[in-house]
């Protein structure tokens, strides 16, 4: 990591633009596992069903820190291996440590995407995700935002623009407390703190549904006080322990003062932006990018036949 990555944003408004643009490929590709779906998930993204264990081990009474870390290695892994996680490949037949080195090899693909400190933490918790994890029970609302749609990008006086399929909450709350956790070590903040504030920054949409930044501007003055209200509400269903941890980081999405308010509102504004920026290169998507770029018809025993064929066919 250079110099200016190692030193945190200053409270003046600076930010450390090296890492930051360092680490953008890899939230992208991580962003996509809010798209990706497996068999017998019910139909939750692979962002979902991390959200929600996420919760599940919270609730459990495991130690955010680890939390955090673990749930981040699993992100990155799976920025390349989509679906194929270390439950998976033990059911495939791999031994332990073989399906660790399959981890770590995605891992290794995005070692120059973040910090020395966050590679290792990475590095260190893989060999916990090759078990299938105990789910536990999940709170109450972590379900409810997996089915609560986001509202996309509103502006006061102006029509939605609408975007389909819309994001969950569950997708984004899961992506910004990932992103955090990777952002955290360019902020010098802790990484359980940023990711149960990224869990826990939309508690109140369990109730409310999104309307944007136009639905707030047109609540008002009710807006504090809703979300005041429904975010109690949520936090009801948690232990009292838990609650204690996640009320003080609530209060630091009014500002960017503290360390991990400035990792989580990096995060939240990286995705936000970054899943527009997804439909929008989704509507510009071309068969040539497949076919050129991203190799489609790949190099393999029979890949001249294949070629042969898309000739003689002109599927153009």
């Amino acid at each position: 990591m250079t110099q200016a990555a190692a030193r945190p944003a200053g409270r003046d408004g600076e930010v450390p633009g090296g890492p930051l643009r360092a680490a953008v490929p890899l939230l992208r590709e991580i962003g996509d596992l809010k798209r990706v779906r497996t068999a017998g998930s019910g139909g939750v993204s692979m962002a979902e069903r991390a959200f929600c264990r996420s919760w599940a081990e919270l609730v459990r009474g495991g130690a955010p820190d680890r939390i955090a870390v673990r749930a981040c290695a699993a992100a990155v892994a799976g920025a390349r291996l989509a679906g194929i996680d270390g439950p998976v490949l033990r059911r495939c037949g791999l031994a332990a440590d073989e399906a660790v080195a399959v981890l770590e090899r995605s891992v290794a693909q995005h070692a120059d995407r973040v910090g020395p400190v966050t590679a290792g933490l990475l590095r260190g918790a893989l060999p916990d995700l090759v078990e299938d994890p105990d789910e536990g029970p999940v709170p109450g609302f972590a379900a409810v935002l997996c089915a609560q749609p986001r509202a996309g990008a509103t502006c006061p006086g102006r029509p939605r623009l609408m975007v389909e399929p819309p994001e969950s909450h569950g997708d984004h709350c899961w992506a910004v407390a990932v992103y955090g956790v990777l952002l955290a070590e360019t902020f010098d903040a802790a990484p359980g703190d940023v990711f149960l504030l990224g869990l826990s920054h939309h508690l109140h949409n369990a109730v409310l549904p999104d309307a944007g930044f136009a639905g707030e501007e047109l609540l008002g003055g009710h807006l504090s006080a809703v979300r005041a209200r429904l975010t109690r509400q949520a936090l009801a269903d948690l232990p009292a322990a838990l609650t204690a941890c996640v009320e003080p980081l609530l209060a630091l999405r009014e500002g960017v003062d503290a360390p991990a308010a400035r990792a989580f509102h990096a995060a939240d504004v990286l995705d936000r932006v970054l899943q527009v920026r997804h439909h929008a290169r989704a509507a510009a998507f071309t068969a040539e990018q497949a076919l050129e770029e991203l190799d489609l018809v790949h190099p393999c025993a029979v890949s001249g036949f294949h070629r042969a064929v898309l000739d003689a066919a002109e599927t153009g």
